[in-house]
């Protein structure tokens, strides 16, 4: 580690130092006189310490190593705070020291955000911006890094342990963290105001089905009838605009698999946590420096049909490999589940059949629906709502073509029926009285789903002035 080229004796210009770490804008006068005094103490002690360990080399995984250069961090604040006769409380040396180990072990400005468990999202747009999104909603921090290049470094300690690789000639790029965190990063001159750094985390504890009703991204009925449709290998299309929970959707689905088939999962970077023993998990690789070796998406999705999978589980559907999945599907593979970005369930179709297209073959359009209608049986759409909460808002059926159109039916919905107090959606969600058709595919199996759930219900004022429901 370099550390001349992220910390140099100026300290980290323009940044000031708050209980996350380095962070800007905050305090005046005296404050601020005293928060600079901070930041310069962290930065000469992180240079002294890794100029100590530079030649017995680090290794970040050993917890020992670690205790050993915490107590080595202290020693040497210590002995910077006796060199310059000044005198800090322990709360104070306590801040100092959590940041340098954060520089050595952790990411920097950003550790603090990504141990925090109300986080679900944190954005970098450029060195002096720094937001997350907590229950749904964006906000602001005070945490800054010093510049682009200290931000530069924190992405290359995301993307080194995997081979990937970030500069000019391949400005972009998809990674993960240990924990499976998604992450992106894009740098100049792509991004204009500096480096942006995305990081989407994940719950070490996959969220569950009950964890769903909970959260009222859908009813228990609903969970019900999908977990039979993915024990009952029906097809299923996860769809939704960015942020929207399509993934978490997708984990939970994929949880319902019975633990005695064999499943591959397709990703171009691996965030799917299945609980099942036997996966095969695949992950797309991009092209080196040399412009060789990249690995597609669409390369593995024919690839797993090679290695005698039950089920395939796509991440994302975005290109020509939507022709491969469909053609699976079509094959033998039922009970294939993937996710595609699209605003509903027509949309969601429209975007299969331009994906088909980019396979570079010239089909018919006719011929696009007939697979994509032959394939597909279910398409579950999210919506995130402006209250930050993320629901499913249709469950819709392909039932088959008019002519030159797919015809669809939803069988369950999200009925908004206003806001409470705090601002956020009231509504729930109902049965539309339509009874799939694949329900007796479902009963042949063993699925017991009962015709009484897809009953429909119609709001009726009671007695009491209040709204209750009925069946039609």
């Amino acid at each position: 580690m370099n550390t001349r080229q992220y910390y140099p004796a100026g300290g980290l210009k323009g940044s000031t130092f708050d209980d996350a770490g380095w962070s800007g804008g905050a305090g005046a006068g005296a404050g601020v006189d005293k928060k600079k005094e901070l930041n310069e103490l962290a930065v000469e002690t992180l240079r002294r310490v890794i100029d100590s360990i530079n030649g017995a080399g680090l290794d970040t995984s050993d917890a020992s190593r670690k205790k050993k250069i915490t107590g080595q961090v202290s020693e040497t604040l210590g002995e910077i705070l006796r060199e310059k006769s000044r005198h800090f409380s322990q709360g104070d040396r306590q801040k100092i020291v959590k940041s340098v180990i954060d520089e050595i072990f952790g990411y920097g400005p950003v550790n603090s955000l990504i141990n925090d468990p109300t986080v679900s999202e944190i954005m970098v747009n450029g060195c002096q911006q720094i937001y997350v999104e907590r229950d749904g909603k964006i906000e602001s921090t005070e945490i800054t890094f010093r510049d682009d290049a200290h931000v530069l470094h924190t992405i290359d300690k995301i993307i080194t342990p995997l081979g990937r690789r970030i500069d000019e000639s391949s400005p972009m790029v998809d990674a993960r963290l240990p924990d499976g965190s998604r992450v992106n990063a894009i740098i100049p001159p792509l991004a204009v105001k500096g480096p942006s750094l995305t990081i989407r985390k994940f719950a070490t504890d996959p969220f569950t089905s009950d964890d769903l009703i909970t959260f009222g991204t859908m009813s228990a009925e609903i969970t019900l009838f999908l977990k039979a449709c993915v024990r009952g290998r029906v097809n299923i299309v996860v769809s939704g605009g960015s942020g929207t929970g399509k993934t978490t959707t997708l984990n939970v689905l994929s949880s319902f698999i019975p633990n005695t088939e064999r499943i591959v999962t397709v990703e171009d970077a691996a965030e799917l946590q299945l609980r099942q023993e036997h996966v095969v998990s695949l992950e797309s690789r991009p092209a080196n420096i040399e412009g060789k070796g990249e690995v597609s998406i669409r390369d593995l999705v024919i690839n797993s049909l090679r290695m005698r999978p039950d089920r395939i589980v796509v991440g994302e559907v975005r290109g020509g490999e939507a022709l491969d999945m469909l053609q699976a599907m079509n094959t033998g593979h039922d009970g294939s589940i993937s996710t595609v970005h699209a605003n509903s369930p027509r949309d969601a179709l429209a975007r299969l059949e331009t994906m088909v297209l980019m396979a570079g073959l010239d089909l018919p359009m006719r011929a696009i629906r007939e697979q994509v209608t032959a394939a597909v049986d279910l398409v579950i759409q999210l919506q995130r709502f402006s209250d930050g909460t993320r629901k499913v808002v249709k469950v819709t059926e392909i039932v088959g073509m008019e002519g030159d159109t797919i015809t669809m039916q939803d069988i369950f919905h999200f009925r908004q029926e206003g806001f409470n107090e705090s601002s956020s959606v009231v509504g729930r969600h109902v049965p539309t009285g339509i009874i799939p058709k694949f329900l007796e595919k479902l009963q042949s199996v063993g699925e017991n789903i009962p015709a009484r759930m897809f009953e429909k219900t119609i709001p009726c004022p009671s007695r009491k002035g209040e709204r209750e429901e009925r069946n039609a």
